[in-house]
Protein backbone atom coordinates (compact mmCIF):
# COMPACT_ATOMS: atom_id res chain seq x y z
CA UNK A 1 0.00 0.00 0.00
CA UNK A 2 1.09 3.41 -0.42
CA UNK A 3 2.15 5.95 2.11
CA UNK A 4 -1.01 7.81 2.55
CA UNK A 5 -2.98 4.73 3.19
CA UNK A 6 -0.42 3.20 5.55
CA UNK A 7 -0.34 6.22 7.53
CA UNK A 8 -4.31 6.32 8.17
CA UNK A 9 -4.38 2.88 9.31
CA UNK A 10 -1.47 3.77 11.66
CA UNK A 11 -3.77 6.10 12.99
CA UNK A 12 -6.71 4.02 12.96
CA UNK A 13 -4.98 1.26 14.90
CA UNK A 14 -3.32 4.05 17.09
CA UNK A 15 -7.11 5.66 18.15
CA UNK A 16 -8.60 2.53 18.83
CA UNK A 17 -5.87 1.32 21.17
CA UNK A 18 -6.58 4.46 23.42
CA UNK A 19 -3.96 6.94 21.93
CA UNK A 20 -3.93 10.72 21.23
CA UNK A 21 -2.30 11.29 17.99
CA UNK A 22 -1.25 15.15 16.66
CA UNK A 23 -1.96 16.01 13.22
CA UNK A 24 -0.11 14.16 10.38
CA UNK A 25 3.39 16.13 9.72
CA UNK A 26 2.83 17.55 5.94
CA UNK A 27 5.29 20.63 6.12
CA UNK A 28 8.71 19.21 4.41
CA UNK A 29 11.53 18.48 5.99
CA UNK A 30 9.58 15.98 8.16
CA UNK A 31 11.76 13.62 10.18
CA UNK A 32 8.86 12.14 12.15
CA UNK A 33 5.11 11.78 10.53
CA UNK A 34 2.97 11.86 13.49
CA UNK A 35 3.23 11.88 17.10
CA UNK A 36 1.11 9.57 19.74
CA UNK A 37 0.56 9.33 23.33
CA UNK A 38 -1.22 7.28 25.81
CA UNK A 39 -0.72 8.01 29.56
CA UNK A 40 3.56 8.17 29.68
CA UNK A 41 4.26 6.33 26.45
CA UNK A 42 4.89 9.19 23.69
CA UNK A 43 6.18 7.57 20.28
CA UNK A 44 7.44 9.67 17.19
CA UNK A 45 6.59 7.57 14.68
CA UNK A 46 8.09 7.74 11.08
CA UNK A 47 5.72 5.96 8.45
CA UNK A 48 7.21 4.72 5.30
CA UNK A 49 6.36 1.72 2.45
CA UNK A 50 9.46 0.52 1.94
CA UNK A 51 12.03 0.76 5.53
CA UNK A 52 15.12 1.20 3.33
CA UNK A 53 13.84 4.75 2.78
CA UNK A 54 14.95 5.94 6.06
CA UNK A 55 18.39 7.56 6.18
CA UNK A 56 20.94 7.72 8.92
CA UNK A 57 20.52 11.63 9.50
CA UNK A 58 16.80 11.17 9.68
CA UNK A 59 17.00 8.40 11.92
CA UNK A 60 19.83 9.97 14.28
CA UNK A 61 17.11 13.06 14.34
CA UNK A 62 13.84 11.34 15.37
CA UNK A 63 16.22 9.15 17.78
CA UNK A 64 17.33 12.81 19.41
CA UNK A 65 13.60 14.47 19.58
CA UNK A 66 12.88 10.91 21.23
CA UNK A 67 15.01 11.69 23.95
CA UNK A 68 14.42 15.12 25.00
CA UNK A 69 10.65 14.82 24.40
CA UNK A 70 11.02 11.17 26.94
CA UNK A 71 9.39 9.30 24.34
CA UNK A 72 10.41 6.53 21.91
CA UNK A 73 10.82 5.95 18.16
CA UNK A 74 9.29 4.18 16.14
CA UNK A 75 8.94 3.23 12.59
CA UNK A 76 6.52 1.75 10.78
CA UNK A 77 6.48 -0.16 7.08
CA UNK A 78 5.60 -2.66 4.91
CA UNK A 79 8.39 -3.94 3.57
CA UNK A 80 12.31 -3.73 2.83
CA UNK A 81 13.72 -3.60 -0.63
CA UNK A 82 13.48 -7.75 -1.34
CA UNK A 83 10.65 -9.05 1.48
CA UNK A 84 7.59 -7.88 3.35
CA UNK A 85 8.08 -7.54 6.76
CA UNK A 86 7.25 -10.69 9.11
CA UNK A 87 4.49 -10.16 11.59
CA UNK A 88 5.16 -10.77 15.28
CA UNK A 89 8.97 -9.62 14.55
CA UNK A 90 11.00 -6.21 15.49
CA UNK A 91 13.69 -4.92 12.82
CA UNK A 92 15.67 -2.22 13.43
CA UNK A 93 16.52 0.72 10.80
CA UNK A 94 19.89 3.01 12.76
CA UNK A 95 18.58 2.20 16.23
CA UNK A 96 15.01 2.70 15.34
CA UNK A 97 12.25 -0.41 16.05
CA UNK A 98 10.41 -1.38 13.35
CA UNK A 99 7.41 -3.05 12.58
CA UNK A 100 4.30 -4.02 10.22
CA UNK A 101 1.34 -2.37 10.91
CA UNK A 102 -0.08 -6.18 11.42
CA UNK A 103 2.94 -6.30 14.49
CA UNK A 104 1.50 -2.60 15.40
CA UNK A 105 -1.65 -3.88 16.18
CA UNK A 106 -0.63 -7.31 17.98
CA UNK A 107 1.49 -5.20 20.26
CA UNK A 108 -1.34 -2.46 21.19
CA UNK A 109 -4.96 -3.61 20.56
CA UNK A 110 -3.89 -7.58 21.46
CA UNK A 111 -1.26 -6.68 24.51
CA UNK A 112 0.99 -9.01 22.45
CA UNK A 113 4.85 -8.39 21.92
CA UNK A 114 6.33 -9.61 19.64
CA UNK A 115 9.06 -12.98 19.94
CA UNK A 116 11.83 -12.43 17.80
CA UNK A 117 13.51 -9.78 16.20
CA UNK A 118 15.55 -9.66 12.84
CA UNK A 119 18.75 -8.85 12.28
CA UNK A 120 21.77 -9.92 10.05
CA UNK A 121 21.22 -13.67 9.13
CA UNK A 122 17.87 -13.86 10.05
CA UNK A 123 15.32 -13.69 13.08
CA UNK A 124 16.74 -14.16 16.76
CA UNK A 125 15.23 -14.03 20.14
CA UNK A 126 15.88 -13.46 23.65
CA UNK A 127 16.17 -15.69 26.13
CA UNK A 128 16.05 -15.96 30.35
CA UNK A 129 19.13 -17.05 30.81
CA UNK A 130 18.83 -16.81 34.65
CA UNK A 131 15.62 -18.91 34.49
CA UNK A 132 17.37 -21.48 32.26
CA UNK A 133 20.76 -21.58 34.51
CA UNK A 134 17.71 -22.31 37.74
CA UNK A 135 16.03 -25.00 35.73
CA UNK A 136 19.28 -26.88 34.33
CA UNK A 137 20.67 -27.03 37.71
CA UNK A 138 17.53 -28.56 39.36
CA UNK A 139 17.51 -30.95 36.65
CA UNK A 140 21.24 -32.16 37.02
CA UNK A 141 22.16 -30.78 33.58
CA UNK A 142 25.91 -30.11 33.13
CA UNK A 143 27.35 -27.53 30.90
CA UNK A 144 28.53 -30.63 28.62
CA UNK A 145 25.18 -32.13 28.36
CA UNK A 146 23.21 -29.34 27.41
CA UNK A 147 25.50 -28.20 25.01
CA UNK A 148 26.45 -31.67 23.41
CA UNK A 149 22.06 -32.22 23.03
CA UNK A 150 21.92 -28.64 21.58
CA UNK A 151 24.98 -28.50 18.81
CA UNK A 152 26.54 -25.70 20.35
CA UNK A 153 30.02 -25.33 22.60
CA UNK A 154 29.81 -25.09 26.76
CA UNK A 155 30.68 -21.31 26.14
CA UNK A 156 27.70 -20.57 24.48
CA UNK A 157 25.42 -22.36 26.75
CA UNK A 158 27.37 -20.59 29.37
CA UNK A 159 27.04 -17.00 27.58
CA UNK A 160 22.95 -17.82 27.24
CA UNK A 161 22.73 -18.29 31.11
CA UNK A 162 25.27 -15.46 32.33
CA UNK A 163 25.40 -13.07 29.65
CA UNK A 164 21.50 -13.16 28.21
CA UNK A 165 22.98 -13.77 24.79
CA UNK A 166 20.82 -14.20 21.86
CA UNK A 167 20.15 -16.92 20.03
CA UNK A 168 17.98 -18.91 16.90
CA UNK A 169 14.43 -19.16 16.85
CA UNK A 170 15.45 -23.12 16.64
CA UNK A 171 17.75 -23.35 20.04
CA UNK A 172 15.26 -21.31 21.53
CA UNK A 173 12.34 -24.08 20.93
CA UNK A 174 14.53 -26.71 21.63
CA UNK A 175 15.41 -25.31 25.19
CA UNK A 176 11.84 -24.48 25.65
CA UNK A 177 10.75 -28.23 25.26
CA UNK A 178 13.49 -29.99 27.02
CA UNK A 179 12.51 -27.90 30.17
CA UNK A 180 9.30 -27.73 29.28
CA UNK A 181 9.05 -23.85 30.64
CA UNK A 182 8.51 -20.78 28.47
CA UNK A 183 12.33 -19.18 28.59
CA UNK A 184 11.72 -16.97 25.20
CA UNK A 185 11.55 -13.24 26.29
CA UNK A 186 9.01 -10.63 24.30
CA UNK A 187 10.67 -7.31 22.60
CA UNK A 188 9.54 -4.13 24.00
CA UNK A 189 9.71 -2.11 20.16
CA UNK A 190 8.45 0.99 22.56
CA UNK A 191 10.86 0.44 25.40
CA UNK A 192 14.03 -0.73 23.14
CA UNK A 193 17.27 1.38 24.58
CA UNK A 194 19.07 -0.14 21.51
CA UNK A 195 21.09 2.74 20.71
CA UNK A 196 23.84 4.17 23.03
CA UNK A 197 23.81 7.87 21.88
CA UNK A 198 27.10 9.37 21.06
CA UNK A 199 27.86 12.70 23.63
CA UNK A 200 26.04 15.56 22.22
CA UNK A 201 28.32 18.52 21.18
CA UNK A 202 27.74 21.27 23.69
CA UNK A 203 24.42 23.33 22.83
CA UNK A 204 26.04 26.65 22.04
CA UNK A 205 28.22 25.30 19.28
CA UNK A 206 25.19 23.36 17.19
CA UNK A 207 22.78 26.86 17.81
CA UNK A 208 23.70 29.47 15.02
CA UNK A 209 20.64 30.77 14.67
CA UNK A 210 20.66 34.54 16.19
CA UNK A 211 17.38 34.62 17.50
CA UNK A 212 17.23 30.68 19.22
CA UNK A 213 20.89 32.33 20.52
CA UNK A 214 19.05 35.30 22.41
CA UNK A 215 17.15 32.07 23.83
CA UNK A 216 20.51 30.73 24.92
CA UNK A 217 21.38 33.89 26.59
CA UNK A 218 18.53 33.39 28.91
CA UNK A 219 19.58 30.36 30.03
CA UNK A 220 17.47 27.58 28.46
CA UNK A 221 18.93 24.39 26.54
CA UNK A 222 18.59 24.49 23.32
CA UNK A 223 18.60 21.59 20.83
CA UNK A 224 18.53 22.68 17.25
CA UNK A 225 16.46 20.61 14.57
CA UNK A 226 17.00 20.35 10.95
CA UNK A 227 13.77 18.13 9.33
CA UNK A 228 11.19 19.04 12.55
CA UNK A 229 7.86 21.12 11.68
CA UNK A 230 9.72 23.33 14.51
CA UNK A 231 13.26 24.53 14.90
CA UNK A 232 14.72 23.79 18.42
CA UNK A 233 13.49 22.03 21.35
CA UNK A 234 14.08 24.90 24.46
CA UNK A 235 13.72 23.60 27.55
CA UNK A 236 15.33 23.92 31.25
CA UNK A 237 14.42 21.92 34.47
CA UNK A 238 10.55 23.20 34.53
CA UNK A 239 9.68 24.17 30.72
CA UNK A 240 10.03 22.62 27.38
CA UNK A 241 9.35 24.29 24.61
CA UNK A 242 8.79 23.42 21.02
CA UNK A 243 10.14 26.40 19.71
CA UNK A 244 9.87 28.04 15.68
CA UNK A 245 11.67 30.93 14.55
CA UNK A 246 10.02 32.70 10.87
CA UNK A 247 9.24 35.80 9.37
CA UNK A 248 5.27 36.42 9.28
CA UNK A 249 3.76 34.54 6.38
CA UNK A 250 1.05 31.44 5.59
CA UNK A 251 3.35 28.66 5.87
CA UNK A 252 4.73 30.41 9.61
CA UNK A 253 0.73 30.04 10.49
CA UNK A 254 0.63 26.50 9.01
CA UNK A 255 3.90 25.78 11.04
CA UNK A 256 2.13 27.11 14.36
CA UNK A 257 -0.72 25.16 13.98
CA UNK A 258 1.03 21.86 13.60
CA UNK A 259 3.15 22.87 16.57
CA UNK A 260 0.10 23.57 18.49
CA UNK A 261 -1.15 19.61 17.52
CA UNK A 262 2.42 18.28 18.33
CA UNK A 263 2.91 20.00 21.91
CA UNK A 264 -0.68 19.44 23.56
CA UNK A 265 0.40 15.46 22.20
CA UNK A 266 3.92 15.68 23.72
CA UNK A 267 2.57 17.88 26.79
CA UNK A 268 4.91 20.88 25.87
CA UNK A 269 4.20 24.52 25.38
CA UNK A 270 5.32 25.46 21.98
CA UNK A 271 5.96 29.34 20.72
CA UNK A 272 7.15 31.11 17.36
CA UNK A 273 9.32 33.66 17.23
CA UNK A 274 8.85 36.02 14.97
CA UNK A 275 11.32 38.38 12.83
CA UNK A 276 9.63 41.19 12.36
CA UNK A 277 6.08 42.52 13.72
CA UNK A 278 2.66 41.01 14.02
CA UNK A 279 -0.79 41.55 15.90
CA UNK A 280 -1.16 37.90 16.51
CA UNK A 281 -0.87 36.81 19.60
CA UNK A 282 -1.62 33.10 19.61
CA UNK A 283 -2.26 30.69 17.24
CA UNK A 284 -4.43 27.58 18.54
CA UNK A 285 -1.82 27.15 21.50
CA UNK A 286 1.00 28.42 19.94
CA UNK A 287 2.19 31.86 21.63
CA UNK A 288 3.78 33.95 18.87
CA UNK A 289 6.15 36.17 20.51
CA UNK A 290 7.84 38.85 18.42
CA UNK A 291 11.92 38.94 18.32
CA UNK A 292 12.55 42.59 20.12
CA UNK A 293 9.89 40.79 22.83
CA UNK A 294 12.41 38.34 23.93
CA UNK A 295 15.02 40.82 23.55
CA UNK A 296 14.04 42.29 26.64
CA UNK A 297 13.74 39.27 28.19
CA UNK A 298 16.56 38.34 31.11
CA UNK A 299 15.52 35.30 32.98
CA UNK A 300 13.81 31.80 31.93
CA UNK A 301 10.62 32.92 34.54
CA UNK A 302 10.11 36.06 32.39
CA UNK A 303 9.72 33.81 29.38
CA UNK A 304 7.50 31.16 30.37
CA UNK A 305 5.11 34.12 32.00
CA UNK A 306 5.10 35.89 28.29
CA UNK A 307 4.47 32.52 26.83
CA UNK A 308 1.52 31.74 29.07
CA UNK A 309 0.25 35.78 29.06
CA UNK A 310 -0.37 35.32 25.27
CA UNK A 311 -2.04 32.23 25.76
CA UNK A 312 -4.83 33.61 28.12
CA UNK A 313 -5.91 36.27 25.95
Amino acid sequence: MDKELLAERVEEVLWQAGFSTSDRCYLRPRSFDLAARKGDLFLLLKILSNIDGLNEQTAREVRRLAKHLIGSPLLVGEKTRDQYLERGAVYFRYGIPTLSLFTLADCLLEEALPLVYAAHGGLYVRIDGTRMRQLRLERGISLGAMASDLGVSRRTISKYETESMDTSVDVALRLEEIFERELIQPVDPFHSGTVEEKPETATDELVTDNILRLLLEIGFEVVPTAQAPFNAITRDEDLVVLTGVSKFSQSMLKKARLMSSLSAVAKTKSVVIVDGETKLECIEETAIIEKRELETIGQTQEFEDLVLEKQNK
